[in-house]
């Protein structure tokens, strides 16, 4: 059975960090069997993967998976940057992060219906939505989706879900979106590092050297601001973030393991009704309290609040279901993009400085991000490269050897009789 896996991404863990919290495998495919068509063909054709000189060939599938990959880099990276400078400027006129957490969360309640309504387009075995519920409800135990259930799996992970958001969406207000986004990419090594202790997950020294990178990065962010208290509370707000992401996913991991796309959807809406049950009082608290108040409805930029769930909506979709289409890393590289996308949007439209400091600090978190990008097997992979252009050069080293041999002069030589008796 082939299987994907989805990677971490930034709001649905990430930016409203949300999205990059869950790691969904998709659904069991079948292999089909081979038919004749699919004989092995002889060495050296172009039907083995490569042609007869040893060039590699491009498959129809591989470019249609590298260019459906290029399509969710562009939505991921657009989705990501585009909530994160939405955010700051719903801040403008409407300073209630909380509520546009909770706001936004509500939203997740759609992943169950849009899932379905995708079954229903691409199943050739549909299924109705109370069936296909309770294929999906197998996920959390043979009795299904209880009362029980609800409360031991589903609510810590809301709660988990909504500190992620609001921490992210408050160091806005305090700090740029470009430090934001990548002080959030910090999660990653988070992720490794706890994994490593919880999970038992395989040591990897580059992953160690990654994880240090982040933490240096995080450091000479601070110092870029001089140790402001106001740049340091907003760099705390997303170390925090990150951190609650990190233990969002390790924790999904090692209690619920790994989800198909159905159930994973089912799950995140589980969130969605979590958030409108159980998160709805903490608003209202806050409003009467007038720690988050507006003078009247009216008031409220309900485009920004629209369009900023829509755009975390996305994010989640793309990032947790992308998988379906193309490679994890591509999507995991769409995180990145948006860091020089927040520093130009930025530039631009606020009075950020981007000194020595800050530049390397972002060239080092990036750096490290991408080093845990590599998989597991990447210094097999390292080998064999190596030695597969080791052996290419001495078999074109012998080919040009040969052709020297077979000369004018060396054909000359050989047609002279011999005179020996």
């Amino acid at each position: 059975m082939k299987k994907h896996s989805a990677r971490v991404a930034p709001l649905s863990a990430c930016n409203s960090p949300v999205l990059t919290l869950t790691k969904v495998e998709g659904e069991e495919r079948p292999r089909e069997p081979p038919g004749p068509a699919e004989a092995p063909a002889p060495a050296g054709s172009e039907a083995s993967g490569r042609t007869s000189r040893g060039r590699w060939t491009c498959s129809r599938v591989q470019l249609e998976k590298t260019l459906w990959g290029v399509a969710v880099v562009v939505c991921v990276c657009a989705s990501w940057a585009g909530a994160a400078q939405l955010a700051r400027l719903t801040f403008r006129t409407f300073d209630a992060p909380f509520t546009l957490t909770w706001f936004a969360t509500n939203w997740n309640f759609l992943f169950f219906p849009l899932y379905y309504a995708g079954h229903v387009c691409k199943s050739t075995e549909k299924q109705s939505v109370k069936q296909r519920y309770r294929e999906c409800c197998r996920f959390f135990g043979d009795n299904g989706l209880t009362l029980k259930v609800f409360f031991t799996k589903a609510a810590p992970f809301g709660v988990l879900w909504t500190l992620t958001n609001y921490l992210y969406l408050h160091a806005i207000k305090k700090i740029n979106t470009t430090d934001v986004s990548v002080l959030f990419c910090c999660n990653k090594a988070f992720v490794f590092l706890l994994s490593w202790i919880v999970l038992r997950d395989r040591f990897m020294g580059v992953r160690i050297v990654a994880a240090i990178l982040a933490i240096a990065g995080i450091v000479m962010m601070t110092y870029a601001d001089g140790f402001h208290s106001h740049s340091v509370i907003g760099i705390a707000l997303v170390v925090g973030s990150a951190s609650m992401s990190a233990l969002y996913k390790v924790l999904f991991k090692l209690l619920l393991g790994s989800a198909k796309f159905g159930e994973a959807a089912l799950f995140l809406s589980m969130l969605g009704v979590f958030n409108i049950l159980f998160i709805t009082c903490i608003p209202v608290i806050l409003y009467f309290t007038k720690v988050e108040y507006w003078s009247s409805f009216d008031d409220i930029p309900w485009g920004n609040l629209c369009g900023f769930s829509i755009l975390l909506l996305t994010f989640n979709i793309v990032l947790n279901f992308g998988i379906a289409v193309t490679y994890p890393t591509l999507m995991s590289l769409g995180i990145v993009l948006s860091v020089p996308v927040n520093a130009v949007v930025d530039h631009y439209t606020s009075q950020i400085v981007f000194n020595g400091v800050r530049v390397i600090a972002i060239i080092i978190i990036g750096l490290g991000f991408l080093l845990l990008l590599l998989p597991e097997e990447w210094d097999v992979w390292l080998i064999k490269l190596l030695t597969r252009l080791k052996v290419r050069k001495k078999e074109e080293t012998a080919e040009g050897g040969a052709d020297l041999g077979s000369g004018p002069q060396n054909r000359s030589r050989r047609a002279r009789p011999s005179f020996a008796r």
